[in-house]
């Protein structure tokens, strides 16, 4: 072979490979902490707290300054994984069945499983427990999660802890040794590293989900006690301790791509769920917590409740240190992803966010004003100026209240009038602390405010009938038995939290439910209703478990309630399995 030739094979295999390179597709690592607010990073000014790993992610890649997302974990999670407001997909809330999405929404784990990527999550899911809406059945092809909200909430077993807890591999539960955050980072990397040893040209999406620094707020004496000395208040000392615990995860997980060599092939992304707890409002659990300057706290809409830290890195195509400040959110996750891994949404599906992606890049000098919106409160049914937020780049439009969690209602007239009359409006530029409320002086910057989340409202509540929640499906083949918790239940009557009720689908068959509750303290009577079918069994004083067995239920969607009669008020359950026999 000629010279010539030899050159122009060379010329043409360099100019192939790179094509081939450019067009592999990235592989993703979301880190996600529960409960960690913007002031608890030490490059956002913290004087004590230590997190030299985030730190140098920051520096390492772009920090969107501006990030905002809803003040509680599942409204923020459901929009993470779907680029949609969490209204759209059925989530209004944490707890009581009101985490639950609907299965028919297509989450990022799904549309990149069918892109070809191996697909993970390590942690908090918090989106459902059951099928259909467990990670396994929302496209994550490997699950090491707790249930519920947390380790040690009602929907986990009973006692269960940080440390050596009880965990759902595969919806297998099993027992593990250590503590929870090093477990999910493990499984994390192991989850990494396997993907790698299948082939390289199979890129991962691998989701860690850390429910620290949530309650409760375990951690080893070894972390927490530098604090401790430092003289801050036990809660801070304890919670400092797990935040550096993350810290070191995050560094553990760092180096592993580099030990695989993949850092340059690997998009990462970091951010917090919601805010922390303050001292700053009736929300007080933390004297003095570190909050750079911000008002509210978790739970509330101030922007300590929703601006959280958020650094992506992407060595090599994005550039390192740049701090973007135009304003992103939850909704933004999706499409930025999708659009760094070349792949299209679905178009039939409302994706509400955009791609952050020429403003991480430096590529969008014109960006566009962008209006985002966020709500919650109590209950499974949005109601209309209710505890909102309406969020610009300059301009902050909201109806404040202390604790979302009472607002369990639908509001009167009167209230209604109350609310609009004293709306909150903050120039969130001039005044990022939000002490100078600008609604008197600015009344057609409210008005006109207003009216955007009006059509949002509407927007984005009709998407779902909301007394029509996503079922657990019961006796299929996908999961048998199932396990329900108090945690899942739909309370009947307001905030009452004596007898719940589960929304399920059941399938024609017959049935062994055994009702776990705590030592009755008389005799009584234990009692199941699904449609037409109402069993009941005696209970005696001190018993802790009822089995009503052979029990035939129809091919049916409906309410299944379970309680006891130990006097004429029922009591709850807090658990119950249900085994299709046949």
């Amino acid at each position: 072979m000629s010279r010539q030739r030899v050159l122009s094979s060379i010329a043409l295999l360099l100019l192939f490979g790179g094509v081939l390179s450019q067009a592999k597709q990235p592989n993703i690592l979301l880190m996600v902490t529960d409960d960690q607010g913007y002031g608890d990073v030490a490059s956002h000014g913290n004087p004590v707290l230590r997190t030299p790993n985030l730190d140098q992610l920051a520096a390492s890649g772009v920090e969107v300054t501006q990030f905002v997302v809803e003040a509680l974990c599942s409204p923020t999670r459901a929009s993470l994984m779907t680029g949609r407001y969490h209204y759209r997909t059925g989530v209004t809330e944490v707890t009581r069945g009101t985490f639950t999405m609907h299965a028919d929404e297509v989450t990022l784990a799904e549309i990149l499983r069918d892109a070809g990527y191996s697909t993970g999550i390590f942690g908090k899911w918090h989106l459902g427990d059951n099928y259909p809406m467990r990670p396994s059945d929302q496209g994550f092809q490997e699950s090491l999660v707790h249930k519920g909200g947390g380790i040690g909430q009602a929907a986990g077993p009973p006692g269960n802890s940080y440390f050596d807890p009880v965990l759902e591999h595969n919806n297998v539960a099993k027992p593990y040794k250590g503590y929870c955050d090093d477990i999910f980072a493990d499984a994390t990397m192991a989850f990494m590293e396997s993907s790698m040893e299948a082939g390289r040209d199979k890129p991962f999406f691998a989701y860690y989900a850390t429910p620290l620094p949530h309650f409760p707020l375990t951690v080893s004496d070894e972390r927490a006690d530098p604090y401790r000395k430092m003289g801050l208040h036990e809660l801070n000392a304890r919670t400092y301790g797990m935040i550096e615990n993350v810290d070191a995860n995050v560094g553990r997980m760092l180096a592993k791509l580099e030990e695989l060599d993949i850092e340059r092939d690997t998009i990462v992304v970091f951010l917090s769920d919601n805010g922390p707890r303050t001292k700053r409002t009736a929300n007080d659990r933390y004297p003095d917590r570190y909050n750079a300057g911000l008002r509210g706290t978790k739970i509330t809409n101030y922007d300590n409740g929703l601006r959280v830290p958020f650094f992506i890195r992407w060595t090599g195509t994005l550039p390192s240190g740049k701090k973007v400040t135009a304003q992103g959110a939850h909704i933004d996750l999706l499409p930025t992803l999708l659009d760094a891994a070349n792949i299209d949404a679905d178009p039939n599906v409302k994706i509400d966010g955009t791609s952050l992606l020429p403003l991480l890049k430096g590529d969008a000098p014109d960006w566009p004003e962008r209006t985002l919106f966020f709500q919650w409160h109590e209950g499974p049914v949005p109601y209309p100026y209710t505890n909102f937020v309406v969020r610009q780049q300059r301009y902050k439009l909201l109806h404040a209240h202390d604790d979302g969690h009472k607002l369990t209602r639908p509001p009167t007239d009167a209230q209604l009038r109350t609310w609009l009359d004293n709306l909150e409006l903050y120039d969130i530029q001039a005044d990022p602390s939000e002490i100078e409320n600008l609604a008197a002086q600015h009344p057609e910057v409210v008005d006109e405010l207003l009216e955007k989340y009006e059509d949002w409202f509407s927007d984005v509540t009709n998407d779902r009938d909301f007394h029509s929640p996503q079922r657990t499906h019961i006796g299929t083949e996908h999961q048998n038995p199932v396990i329900l918790s108090r945690f899942d239940w739909r309370v009947l009557g307001g905030d009452s939290n004596h007898i719940g009720a589960w929304p399920i689908h059941a399938e024609e068959g017959r049935y062994r439910i055994t009702l776990r509750h705590a030592p009755a303290n008389r005799d009584g009577a234990a009692h199941i209703r699904f449609a037409d079918v109402h069993r009941s069994l005696p209970v005696r004083e001190g018993s802790t478990e009822t089995v009503f067995n052979n029990i035939p239920l129809p091919a049916a969607p409906g309410r299944l309630a379970a309680y006891l009669k130990l006097e004429r008020l029922p009591t709850a359950i807090p658990f119950i399995d249900i085994h299709r026999l046949d």
